[in-house]
């Protein structure tokens, strides 16, 4: 059944990742979330009261949260949908990680509200009356989150949304829940084991922790994390492939939500070669990465001299002194600044946010080795780029 639904909601030869597939994928995953949760809500919450049990009661609030879920997931993807405006001109695809970001809150909140409930019900236990109509609930419920985590996980996959990856996890969740319930509810009926408000803490506290993740899995995005690194690696392999390319750097990669990725990046080729040659290859680069890897690229144009022996003897040292420091490291933009009394060494280095700290320790290594290898007097000059590479 699932495969009949990817089919039919992302057609042959459609891409999965464009705005109407994903827009479409939305819209069925939440109508599908919404009403499976009212349904199990209802009817938990009617064999919650039916039988007394917090545990049962405290499950069907976490579906219903779940169907609320569901709704902010549909208004994400519609409002995500929006074109680029005066105000937002990298469009309002940030509305999907938003969306996750309110269900992740409304999580949080349910947790606390049921932990609450459980501890109270632990205090001052009462019997729980477990008929066979709430553990038949209980194992349809186990059986339809079952197919809403397969659903959802194999959506998520295809179109490559993380809120759908969240809402699958959240239904898996959901099944480990429920069969803790029917669990304590099935040791109480027939061993007597007041585990009901202990079982209630249980899912409270799994809730919470489910809520906590989802909730840095979505600011993160929206925080400006680093390039995906299978991404990044794409760029880089294409462009250091292009003719003319002697090497790149400072690479950038701005998330502005699913679908909306832009980077920028600087290319180095050698002075002498044609500008409007190397005009043109950029241009080409910049349109092939769009296409082939979802990126709009804007790509900087760095003239390096490659015909000056002192520029490139400090080059090769500077680069070796940097590798042996942390093979990560490498320069760019290195120029030589001559004075009266001493030679400037000017040149950009891009540093990995783990080196965070250390550049003052690193110009003075690089002083330090460059005057003693050359008997001159340089300054070194370094500026440090904040870039994912």
């Amino acid at each position: 059944m699932t495969g009949y639904i990817l089919k039919k909601l992302i057609p042959e030869g459609q891409e999965a990742d464009c705005e109407a597939v994903r827009s479409a994928v939305g819209a069925f995953s939440g109508g599908v979330g919404i009403a499976a949760n009212l349904v199990l809500f209802l009817g938990k919450l009617l064999a919650g009261i039916l039988s007394g049990s917090v545990g049962v009661v405290a499950d069907a609030l976490n579906n219903l949260s779940d169907a609320s879920g569901s709704i902010l997931t549909l208004a994400g993807f519609r409002l995500a949908e929006k074109p680029a405006d005066v105000h937002h001109p990298f469009g309002h695809a940030r509305f999907e990680y938003l969306s996750g970001l309110a269900v992740s809150v409304m999580i949080l909140v349910m947790g606390l509200e049921l932990g609450k409930s459980a501890v109270q019900k632990i205090l001052a236990p009462a019997p729980v009356d477990f008929s066979g109509l709430t553990a038949v609930i209980l194992v349809a419920s186990v059986a339809v989150k079952l197919w809403l985590w397969r659903l959802n996980t194999r959506l998520g996959k295809q179109i490559r949304s993380g809120t759908l990856l969240a809402a699958g996890l959240d239904s898996r969740n959901d099944c480990i829940a429920t069969a803790a319930v029917l669990a304590a509810g099935l040791l109480e009926h027939f061993w007597d084991l007041r585990l009901d408000g202990i079982m209630g803490l249980g899912v409270s506290v799994f809730i919470l922790y489910s809520g906590w993740k989802l909730a840095k899995e979505t600011v993160s995005p929206l925080l400006g994390e680093s390039a995906d690194p299978v991404l990044r690696q794409q760029i880089v392999e294409y462009v250091c492939s292009g003719p003319k390319v002697m090497g790149y750097h400072d690479l950038m990669v701005h998330d502005y939500g699913p679908g909306r990725k832009y980077a920028s990046l600087h290319v180095e080729m050698d002075y002498r070669e044609d500008p409007l040659l190397c005009h043109e290859i950029i241009d080409r680069m910049e349109w092939e990465c769009e296409k082939n890897l979802g990126v709009r690229m804007v790509i900087h144009y760095d003239p390096v001299i490659t015909d000056d022996p002192e520029l490139t003897s400090l080059r090769n040292q500077v680069n070796e002194l940097l590798y042996v420091r942390d093979y990560r490291l490498r320069q760019h933009d290195l120029r030589v600044v001559p004075g009266r009394s001493h030679r400037n060494l000017v040149f950009d280095v891009a540093l990995p946010s783990d080196l965070r700290g250390q550049e003052e320790q690193i110009r003075l290594e690089i002083e330090e080795a460059l005057n003693r290898k050359e008997s001159g007097t340089y300054h070194v000059r370094i500026t440090y780029d904040i870039c994912d590479a």
